[in-house]
């Protein structure tokens, strides 16, 4: 059984606390966690289950924070979902009702506090909470933090924790299976615990990616999921600080760091806020208010001469300035919190349609991706896997990530990392895309959580926009299902829950940030117009566009025209082998293999026949099961690349580029650049090339060639461009070319050539252009224009060859190499660079990381380009 003491025998924390004990107003307020090890197992009263599953139905250990999903596969008693065809046997865990356990031991000094509160930082969902037998809490909102003063119900000794939480499917399903006309949702469940168009997600605040999406499984996990604590204090806490940024110019900046006091009793409190710069040099800041019982706001107004700006990574640097609050009563620091912030300011560009960000001033092309949870189970990221990501994505030339909104907010970690990295954060609230209840309870449990939450994640700079939410009203207004649903339900109806949403998207949310982070941009959802105009089109706002891929439309649909902003465009790939033998097993595999399909969440599993499709459009046949993978990955990569240079070349109409997506929750196939075990695909070191700070975007249509010339620089650069027509025997056909200034900020259309004069009539398969852009004598971007697609295309044999030095190798090509890509098979490694073009003659030399030997990775390489195999 899980106990932790609070006194003196078995926890530090606790014995810290008794020795600390002097006159209650001197004491500290002090934290002692209750993470670790509890017991779990079926509710009692969950009767039916406990008899279908008996061995449940005995306390077994359990960890928080977590899932009781998570300790079932630690127990070994289901599989583990991520491996083989393994989703189906957990899925009766999500409709189980179950019961956490933890003993505390408690001794008399500690009861000798003012106040002693049981704080969950998450409850995933519907939980009740008692202690010693006595209910303290029930809890409706996965989202928010809670909070009981249990000094009352607490005694010397023993005392039982108990945390029952109820099946979110089961507890729904009788309101919702009652309804005519139940809200739409997301996706339906594949495995008949919810009927077709009857989802209970709609009306939870819960993670709405648990209930799968086209991406990953069905895990609707249960369990206390954030950390739980108990916090013991005398006379008065800090409930609550965030710095606010009243003005910011080259000779200073003003600040005002808000408390909020919670205090037992009218009292004369000092606060004492030091403001440390990045250089180490603090200043510090006292007052003396008088507080009443109850929650007290209090304001302390700060200066900072020559101010430092934080700046998105490209544009400078990323100082950062701590920000320390103390209460000090009766002399004596009884509490404090730190933050962490940076001082920079934020614009949304809107005018006649436009949407874009300007930082310090600076209008910035957003360059990234989407970014979904890093795993089904939360509690598993750490700041590693976190750094992975975000670092990858620096290192591919983003600035910018969208934080999706059918997760969760993410921890602190994550925006620490994005404040050093430089990178932007669009941070969606966690709306999904169903319908929302228009009741106003639903809208005041959802006031508490976004307050909460813009308030916690306030001090961050990265954070540059807070977003309604995920195709909420664009699916409102645009979708079918959504048409159909409104003609069902009548007008009455329809305007009832129209309005619920436009009070939630346009009041509730827009004031919780306009209160708890003023100075950041608020923007009703995405794709949207914040109410100005029709959402979700070229015209207006951002824009998602699934035409390609979804709609099966040919990759060059996205060259069609220039949105203002593209928040989402997309296209799927195999992850590396390395991560499909890790889920798949050793077993010969094909495009149609059950475990592939398994792991193939779009379409209901039949995505791989999407994959297919524009396979046989585009390129070669696969010789074997790892050039299928390689073939894929190329797709990917060139569907992408054609989208975010075609984005760059029409700034300033188009400011912004967000691919779907950069990462996994679970090891699949998907529309991640990196896959689940971190691997990058040929996407990713694509984006490094597209996403340069200064790119060539040569674009062929109907016979013509057009060059421009992008550049993310504030200041001019002087460069050379030249675009140079090749046979498939490597003799130059003709090239065209200059000197430039890039003017900064820029995209510039610089050449649009004919294919008779770039061309000098060769065959259109049997020749190809090389685009370059040269700043300081360097190719700094490089493109290769083909008039054909790929299959069509008469590459010669590319002559590949490998030589090694260590984990360090040489590759070269005798001929034309196109989408050269380092195979490894089933180990996993990741080469410096991957998926690159060689002209004849060229070698190029990488590093390799890997856990594997350098005489193992010799063996395991396998040298795949799109043309003849060698």
């Amino acid at each position: 059984m899980g106990i932790v003491t609070l006194g003196r025998r078995l926890s530090w924390s606790a014995m810290l606390l008794a020795s600390a004990i002097a006159p209650a107003s001197a004491a500290p307020k002090q934290s002692i966690a209750l993470d670790g090890a509890w017991e779990v197992r079926i509710d009692p009263a969950d009767g039916a289950a406990a008899k279908a599953h008996p061995r449940e139905a005995r306390w077994f250990a359990a960890t928080v924070p977590g899932s009781v999903q998570q300790d079932l596969i630690a127990a070994k008693r289901v599989p583990d979902p991520f491996k083989g065809i393994n989703e189906a046997p957990i899925q009766w865990a999500g409709m189980t009702n179950w019961q956490f356990r933890k003993v505390i031991d408690v001794t008399p000094a500690m009861l000798a506090r003012d106040h002693l509160e049981l704080v969950f930082d998450g409850l995933d969902t519907f939980a009740t909470v008692s202690l010693n037998g006595k209910t303290l809490l029930t809890t409706d909102n996965a989202h928010r933090r809670w909070r009981i003063d249990a000094k009352a119900v607490l005694k010397a000794g023993r005392n039982e924790l108990l945390v029952s939480i109820a099946s979110p499917i089961r507890t729904l399903q009788p309101m919702v299976l009652a309804q005519p006309n139940p809200l739409p949702g997301e996706y339906d469940s594949a495995f008949g615990d919810e009927p077709k168009g009857k989802q209970t997600s709609p009306y939870i605040r819960k993670a709405k990616y648990h209930y799968s999406w086209d991406w990953g499984p069905r895990l609707v996990n249960i369990g206390v999921w954030r950390p739980v604590r108990i916090e013991a204090w005398d006379e008065a806490r800090i409930d609550g600080l965030r710095v606010e940024q009243e003005a910011l110019n080259g000779a200073e900046a003003r600040l005002v760091a808000r408390y909020r006091i919670v205090a037992d009793r009218d009292a004369a409190l000092t606060l004492r806020t030091v403001l440390t710069a990045p250089g180490g040099s603090p200043q510090t800041v006292e007052r003396t208010v008088q507080v009443a019982a109850g929650a007290n706001e209090v304001s302390v107004p700060m200066t900072v001469a020559q101010p430092q700006r934080w700046w998105p990574v490209g544009y400078g640097a990323q100082p950062l300035y701590g920000v320390a609050g103390s209460l000090i009563a009766g002399g004596v620091a009884s509490d404090g919190v730190n933050r962490t912030i940076g001082l920079r300011t934020v614009e949304l560009l809107r005018k006649d349609g436009s949407f874009g960000f300007k930082i310090n001033g600076v209008p910035i092309f957003a360059k990234g991706a989407n970014l979904i949870p890093f795993d089904n189970f939360p509690t598993r990221v750490g700041t590693a896997q976190m750094r992975d990501v975000l670092q990858g994505a620096r290192d591919a030339n983003m600035n910018m990530l969208r934080v999706w909104g059918g997760g969760y907010y993410l921890d602190d970690a994550f925006y620490d990392l994005a404040d050093r990295l430089g990178l932007m954060i669009w941070q969606d609230f966690m709306f999904g895309g169903s319908v929302t209840p228009p009741d106003a309870g639903f809208r005041e449990n959802v006031r508490i959580e976004a307050e909460e939450q813009v308030e916690r994640i306030q001090p961050h700079p990265s954070v540059v926009l807070w977003a309604g939410g995920n195709e909420i009203l664009a699916g409102w207004e645009n979708w079918s299902d959504r048409k159909a649903f409104k003609k069902r339900v009548g007008a009455d109806e329809q305007e009832r829950i129209g309005v619920g949403m436009a009070v939630l998207f346009d009041r509730v949310l827009r004031d919780a940030v306009l209160t708890r982070s003023p100075g950041t941009p608020y923007w009703n959802n995405s794709p949207a117009t914040d109410y100005e105009a029709p959402t979700d089109t070229d015209k207006d706002g951002d824009r998602h566009f699934w035409d390609v891929w979804s709609g099966s439309k040919p990759i060059e649909r996205y060259a069609d025209s220039c949105p203002r902003f593209m928040s989402e465009f997309g296209f799927q790939a195999m992850p590396d082998l390395s991560t499909i033998r890790g889920f798949a097993g050793n077993l010969p595999l094909a495009i149609d293999s059950p475990v592939l399909k398994a792991h193939q969440k779009f379409l209901a599993g039949e995505g791989n026949a999407r994959l297919k499709l524009y396979l046989d459009q585009r390129l070669r046949p696969a010789k074997d099961f790892a050039d299928l993978v390689y073939l894929t990955q190329v797709n990917q990569a060139q569907a992408i690349d054609l989208a975010a240079r075609h984005h760059r070349a029409c700034r300033p109409v188009t400011m912004g580029s967000l691919y779907w997506q950069i990462n996994d929750t679970w090891p699949a196939i998907s529309w991640a650049s990196i896959d689940y075990h971190g691997q990058w695909k040929l996407l990713h070191y694509a984006a490094r090339q597209f996403f340069a700070p200064q790119a060539v975007v040569a674009e062929h249509r109907d016979g013509i060639t057009r060059v421009s010339l992008v550049s993310d620089a504030t200041a001019p650069i002087a460069a050379e461009w030249r675009i140079t027509a090749f046979d498939m025997a490597g003799a130059k056909l003709a090239q065209k070319g200059g000197a430039v200034t890039l003017d900064p900020l820029s995209a510039h259309e610089v050449a649009t050539l004919a294919d008779g004069d770039l061309f000098a009539g060769a065959a259109a398969t049997a020749s190809y252009a090389v685009a370059e852009l040269v700043v300081d004598g360097r190719v700094v971007s490089r493109q290769i224009v083909e008039r054909g697609v790929p299959k069509d295309m008469a590459y010669p044999t590319p002559g590949l060859s490998a030589r090694w030095e260590g984990k360090r190798v040489t590759v070269t090509a005798s001929a034309l190499a196109r989408a050269v890509m380092l195979d490894f098979g089933a180990v996993a490694a990741q080469p410096s660079d991957d998926g690159f073009d060689l002209l004849p003659g060229e070698s190029v030399t990488l590093d390799v990381e890997s856990d594997a030997s350098a005489a193992t990775l010799k063996r395991a390489l396998t040298l795949r380009s799109l043309g003849p195999q060698q």
